[in-house]
């Protein structure tokens, strides 16, 4: 590498750049762990949930006894691989979406209304954030019967995710389009 060309590397605008760059790729590493890291919560609950209804199965029917507790915790599993799901999908673009309308607008329009629609995803998250802490505390001191589980344990899911869920919209709010992951587009369905 030449002595000009590593001195236009260390100007504040080629600096700048590379911070963009560089913010980019956390980013993205960031997104990648915290999807990794619920893909492998939502299995392992999905291990535990199998394990525990196939043996109770097996108990009940070969030796007519049981674990108790067996249908509570997979539920309370349930509940949470089901919230936690919702954020991975949110992360993914994996919702359902209707885009016949928004399809043959202009791209400006586009966008605008992309910001409007999250602004209002947004707003259902932060409700689902407010009334899951609301539950959460209310039920916290209630414990199910069989296994001893405090039934805010529910609602605590409903909380995790809307706070997930929160963070990614304000962030796709506030960032600029360039560190956005683009929402896949779906070809032939139309």
């Amino acid at each position: 590498m030449s002595q000009s060309s590593r001195s236009t590397h260390s100007t504040p605008e080629h600096r700048g750049e590379g911070d963009s760059a560089g913010s980019a790729t956390f980013l993205a590493r960031l997104s990648r762990w915290t999807e990794r890291l619920l893909n492998a919560l939502m299995v392992m609950a999905l291990v535990v949930m199998i394990a525990l209804v196939f043996t109770n199965v097996v108990l009940r029917y070969g030796f007519n006894s049981g674990i108790s507790m067996s249908v509570e915790l997979s539920r309370f599993l349930f509940v949470w691989v089901t919230f936690l799901g919702t954020v991975v999908c949110l992360m993914r673009h994996e919702h359902l979406s209707v885009t016949t309308f928004s399809d043959r607008l202009p791209a400006p329009l586009q966008a605008v209304l992309a910001r409007l629609v999250t602004l209002v995803m947004l707003g259902c998250c932060l409700m689902l954030l407010k009334g899951s802490y609301a539950q959460t505390l209310l039920n916290w001191s209630n414990v199910s019967p069989i296994s001893g589980i405090p039934v805010g344990v529910f609602y605590l899911a409903g909380l995790v995710a809307g706070a997930l869920m929160s963070v990614i919209l304000v962030f796709r709010l506030l960032a600029p389009a360039s560190l956005l992951r683009p929402a896949p587009s779906v070809e032939g369905l139309s």
